[in-house]
């Protein structure tokens, strides 16, 4: 009995000393020591949805807080705020801050040089699920190739990727190269945004070979093997792990006449047709 409490207490020591030894995730729109001062006296374009937070603030309110000149907002699919269908045609508008924000999910998905007059820095901040298909990656490398072309310095804030702990899926037959699917990489590539963006510049994939001149704001404590919750949709049908974890397969089903739950209250959760059992 004496040697099971013994074995017992050894254990709980084991277990807070590995609590206590696991560094606290730190994102990188949470490190703003990192780049507030780079964009101190700068006019600023963001590239930002509703997944763009430090803490539970919206980064483009915390970059107003402190005097940040945000010249303009650019957005993905689905939207500023996150609210458009997969898919839909966004327009530009004005923010709710006051701010004009130009749709890169519309009459184009590359911000012209008109749009990006006045712009000193871009910084880019949206939470991608890992996936080739998810169109915030064929965004980045077109706010990549934008950013080289104009000469207009980058900074992209790395967040975790949620099905970052493998790698699976054929590589893209660049043959069918689209904007859901713009790069020689498997289905699943494993990448954060920021390594992402890395390997757009070191594989030269931007247009003519053109290298971004790129600051990556790294993570701290982070490795591929931690379950990361996303605390705000990515997207609307991606309302939970679940689904973020089942979409690089089930979207698949895309291409065919089967249902994978949009519209349902289990998006990506399940699929199904009426001419199937």
């Amino acid at each position: 009995m004496g040697y099971k409490i013994k074995h017992l207490f050894f254990c709980f020591i084991v277990f807070f000393q590995c609590l206590s030894a696991q560094e606290i995730l730190e994102l990188g729109a949470d490190r703003t020591h990192d780049y507030f001062p780079i964009l101190k006296d700068k006019t600023v374009g963001l590239i930002a949805n509703q997944s763009s937070l430090i803490g539970k603030t919206h980064m483009v309110d915390t970059l107003l807080s402190v005097n940040i000149q945000v010249l303009k907002v650019f957005c993905p699919e689905h939207g500023f705020r996150g609210t458009a269908d997969a898919g839909s045609y966004i327009e530009d508008g004005i923010d709710k801050t006051g701010l004009p924000i130009v749709s890169l999910y519309g009459k184009n998905k590359k911000p012209s040089n008109h749009q990006l007059e006045g712009i000193d820095i871009l910084l880019f901040d949206i939470q991608d699920v890992g996936a080739r298909f998810y169109t915030y990656i064929s965004t980045l490398h077109y706010v990549m190739e934008a950013a080289a072309e104009n000469n207009i310095y980058l900074i992209v804030l790395d967040r975790p990727n949620p099905n970052g702990h493998y790698i699976d899926g054929p590589v893209l037959d660049i043959t069918y190269r689209s904007f859901v699917g713009m790069h020689p990489v498997p289905i699943i590539h494993g990448m954060t945004i920021g390594e992402y963006a890395l390997m757009i510049n070191g594989e030269q994939w931007l247009k003519d070979g053109v290298k971004c001149d790129l600051k990556v704001v790294p993570m701290s404590g982070y490795n591929k093997k931690i379950v990361y919750d996303l605390p705000i949709k990515p997207s609307p049908n991606l309302p939970n792990s679940k689904a973020v974890n089942l979409y690089p397969s089930l979207c698949l089903f895309e291409g065919t006449s089967v249902s994978v739950g949009r519209g349902t209250d289990l998006p990506f959760q399940h699929y199904g047709a009426p001419y199937l059992k």
